[in-house]
């Protein structure tokens, strides 16, 4: 039972930056199996595009909605082709997916781990480093330096609360959760795939802790 990712284009126009817990819903409400707390492997892909500015993204064609799963449960996502996503009213057509297995790369990348009490640089890579033991990973993680002031998704911090790597918040509800990119580099393809498969932390639906290969 591989696990695999599974990509359905998108059209539409623009989306919030931090869409995790909104795409969730929307996703949900089409295919209530994905609220099914049993299954604790589904993971769903933050969706990419360009940076619009005010926190937004643009879709573009190569921006897909995309899941990782077990090969298994793929029939239980095909009824989201053709379906309308209503994010917080933003509105975006799902199309016709792809699926693609996992391929192993010496150094993987996430764009928001999460740590409950952990959420600063050196506990968080601590706690980084001690779940990577559990899972009998010994490559070594680091977070992902910044290139300005200026967060990814738009948005200025204070200089007393600026952090040289960059972290990222999810909002869920009216609490925001903090996490930091996290690359893990030296892996072994065993090690590489084994850690796509698991990926880090929680929160994996609202698209958190899910690895890809560096590029």
């Amino acid at each position: 039972m591989p696990t695999v990712d599974i990509g359905f284009r998108l059209t539409g126009r623009d989306i919030p930056a931090d869409h995790g817990y909104a795409l969730y819903g929307a996703v949900s409400r089409l295919v209530p199996w994905t609220h099914d707390p049993a299954q604790e492997a589904l993971g769903i892909h933050p969706i990419n595009g360009l940076l619009a500015g005010n926190r937004l993204l643009h879709l573009t064609p190569s921006s897909r909605l995309t899941f990782r799963l077990d090969s298994d449960h793929v029939r239980e996502l095909l009824p989201l082709a053709g379906k309308e996503l209503d994010m917080d009213g933003h509105k975006l057509r799902v199309g016709v997916p792809t699926t693609y297995t996992l391929k192993p790369a010496a150094t993987i990348r996430s764009r928001l781990v999460t740590f409950k009490h952990h959420m600063e640089p050196e506990t968080f890579l601590a706690k980084a480093q001690e779940e990577l033991s559990k899972l009998n990973i010994k490559a070594a993680p680091g977070l992902i330096r910044r290139s300005g002031a200026k967060s990814l998704e738009g948005r200025v911090e204070p200089a007393a609360d600026r952090s040289p790597f960059i972290r990222r918040t999810l909002r869920i509800h009216d609490k925001e959760v903090v996490g930091f990119a996290l690359e893990v580099s030296g892996l072994s393809a065993d090690e590489s795939l084994r850690l796509q498969e698991t990926g880090l932390g929680g929160r994996r639906r609202f698209g958190c802790g899910i690895f890809v290969p560096a590029r």
